[in-house]
């Protein structure tokens, strides 16, 4: 499986996060030649931890997106580009759009024009986000919805989302898009909520204190980030993904009350308060959202294989052993 990667050449854009990091162990095992690019911004979630066990695989650029003369150096020669560089923060795009514009709009054409004028043969993989959605007009929702985003990032990665497609088809430049759900898992990050309030329960968790579930009754749907990591891949090695938008999902649908309780049950203990919504995300909470992932799932071939509860075992066991690295 995916053996077409074997000595391709690889950038990925985002490459020390969540789940740049995750590809980059499965890439740099497929014996795929590796760099990985990531400006260390605090805020946005990359750690050199993330690739230990394979740092010496792949090749590491520490460098800006939004810097177009490094980007142009970066794509040349490569046959894949998988490009998750983005401000993932949906409270801190509100309280600073300018930033979240440059980096998930204008970094994003900036890339697109890297390629177009040094690499016009590239393959792109774009993560995008369910955020363009908004509040669902019905369940589960399906890439036919309305794109309604509810906040500032919502518009912004519509944007570079969209930017990916139309260079696709104007340019011909082999580009798709993955609208991710709340993708958890090993190397998420769990300092603060910025990039999935999940990984905040975790962290409480192993540090054995009470954590907040906010609102309670919202369903959600969850992708293991080894499912997410392998539907980029299946995106990446097959050409009737070209120019196609597909939603990730997950195996179950719950309450975040529910996951909570199984969040506990996983872990063997700990507890839990439920508030209500904080004034200021109130308004840009988009209620209950969960996938339908047919589309990928017939074109592709991808569904996701780890169950909630394993995703969840896998995510405290990892941070029971490595939390010190990601605080």
């Amino acid at each position: 499986m995916h053996r077409h990667f074997q000595g391709k050449r690889i950038l990925v854009t985002g490459g020390l996060g969540f789940i740049g990091s995750a590809l980059a162990h499965r890439l740099a095992g497929m014996g795929a030649n590796v760099v990985l690019v990531d400006s260390l911004v605090p805020e946005y979630g990359g750690n050199m931890f993330n690739v230990a066990g394979v740092q010496d695989r792949v090749r590491v650029n520490i460098s800006d997106v939004r810097d177009e003369y490094s980007m142009q150096h970066l794509v040349q020669g490569q046959d894949f580009l998988f490009n998750l560089a983005g401000q993932t923060s949906h409270m801190d795009s509100m309280r600073d759009p300018y930033t979240d514009l440059e980096i998930n709009c204008r970094a994003q054409l900036s890339i697109l024009e890297a390629c177009r004028k040094c690499n016009p043969g590239i393959k792109i993989i774009f993560a995008s986000t369910r955020q363009l959605y908004g509040k669902p007009d019905y369940l589960p929702v399906d890439e036919k919805h309305l794109l309604r985003p509810a906040d500032v990032n919502g518009v912004n990665k519509m944007a570079g989302e969209w930017f990916h497609i139309l260079y696709n088809n104007v340019y011909g430049i082999r580009a798709c898009a993955l609208r991710l759900t709340n993708t958890i898992g090993p190397r998420m990050r769990v300092k603060d909520a910025r990039q999935t309030f999940l990984g905040i329960w975790v962290r409480l968790l192993v540090e054995g204190k009470p954590f907040e579930v906010w609102g309670g009754d919202q369903l959600r749907d969850f992708t293991f980030v080894d499912d997410a990591v392998e539907a980029f891949l299946l995106a990446a090695g097959n050409e009737a993904a070209n120019g196609q938008i597909f939603n990730l999902g997950g195996d179950q649908v719950i309450s975040l009350r529910d996951l909570a309780e199984l969040v506990v049950q996983v872990n063997g203990g700990g507890e839990f308060t439920v508030r209500d919504y904080p004034p200021d995300r109130k308004p840009i909470d988009i209620g209950d959202y969960y996938a339908d992932f047919t589309r990928i799932q017939s074109v592709l071939g991808w569904k996701p294989q780890v169950s909630l509860a394993e995703a969840l075992k896998r995510s405290i066991e990892y941070y029971r052993l490595h939390l010190k690295n990601y605080l």
